[in-house]
């Protein structure tokens, strides 16, 4: 239990969308690039095995896995965003089976935390719907695993990636066994995850949107742990922290609008590690989704892959900017009717 297992595997690196693509397969060659200049001690590299039909099936329909079969092999657009190449359906076997191993590996015991380096990414896929860049849901899957588990009885899934987790959303939105958790750029792609999104019949309340305008800071995105996410995650208590760990509200990133740094994800991730050892006995996963600049997506990934295996979050102020107050002012505001903020 003294090491963080990093899941990946080139294999991954042979999803190819096309020429132009942000989600490029230099996305994970960048990464292992900077962990290989850069090695981590105290953590280990692990190939993962593709995902079991089963857990596929326990968030998407059977047509939406025959859909994703059928492009096997073979070149092919789900709609104008999502598209495959002859590797890429392996690789999202790998990726969600990646999650799932790492979900194992915390939950046994055989590893401290772990991080799963995969695409393609998943928080966009919906039950069933492929869709922006996303054919399998890689969190949603490794929660549901988790949860056919006897000892997981809660999951928290936090998504800071800059695009709302539509798919992830639209997988428990009517459940009470996962509080789902999304701090996202809002109005952006994919036009959901507004406040009013807080869940339905017994999930009421089990949703919670943070959604923030552009040019939110490392200081707005501390102060939302603080104010939101802790306090909800203290009443919850899970058994199990998932993250949906995007890095596309980096400041060079080409997609998104925000200006956040490498530190300022280090220190998300401390915060969501300590929510994890407080309430969970340390079992957290984290699992890649966006990030389109590389050396943003590069230095942010290796800097909580520093803090999982032991490093201190860099701290610094909780003062969010004016954009950022406003939001997190108005989240505060609609969520307290359900949480103890």
């Amino acid at each position: 239990m003294t090491e963080t297992l990093l899941f990946h595997d080139d294999a991954m690196i042979e999803h190819d969308p096309g020429r132009g693509h942000p989600e490029r397969p230099d996305r994970l060659r960048a990464i292992a690039h900077v962990l290989r200049e850069r090695p981590v001690p105290g953590t280990r590299m692990i190939a993962p095995a593709p995902v079991e039909l089963d857990d596929v099936l326990r968030v998407h329909t059977p047509e939406h896995h025959q859909r994703i079969d059928a492009a096997r092999g073979r070149h092919h657009a789900f709609d104008p965003d999502t598209h495959a190449s002859p590797a890429s359906v392996d690789a999202a076997y790998l990726a969600a089976g990646a999650a799932v191993q790492a979900t194992d590996a915390v939950l046994d015991r055989s590893a401290r935390n772990a991080f799963a380096f995969v695409r393609p990414p998943g928080h966009h896929a919906e039950p069933g719907r492929p869709m922006g860049f996303c054919l399998l849901n890689n969190v949603a899957i490794a929660a549901e695993h988790a949860l056919a588990r006897p000892d997981v009885e809660r999951v928290l899934i936090v998504d800071w990636d800059v695009h709302h987790g539509n798919g992830t959303q639209a997988a428990f939105y009517g459940r009470r066994d996962v509080l789902f958790v999304s701090a996202h750029q809002f109005p952006f792609y994919p036009g959901t995850g507004a406040l009013a999104e807080h869940g339905r019949d017994e999930g009421e309340g089990y949703t919670l949107n943070v959604p923030l305008g552009a040019g939110a800071t490392d200081g707005d995105y501390r102060r939302l742990l603080a104010d939101v996410v802790l306090p909800a995650a203290t009443e919850f208590d899970p058994d199990l922290v998932l993250v949906s760990a995007g890095f596309d509200a980096h400041r060079q990133d080409p997609l998104g609008g925000m200006v956040a740094t490498a530190e300022g994800f280090a220190d998300l991730c401390a915060s969501l590690k300590r929510v994890a050892e407080t309430h969970a006995d340390g079992r957290m996963v984290m699992v890649l989704e966006g990030g389109y600049d590389l050396v943003g997506l590069a230095t942010s990934a290796h800097a909580c892959v520093e803090v999982l295996a032991g490093a201190s979050g860099p701290g610094g102020p909780a003062t969010p900017s004016a954009v950022g107050d406003v939001a997190l002012r108005g989240a505060v505001a609609h969520h307290r009717r359900h949480w103890p903020l």
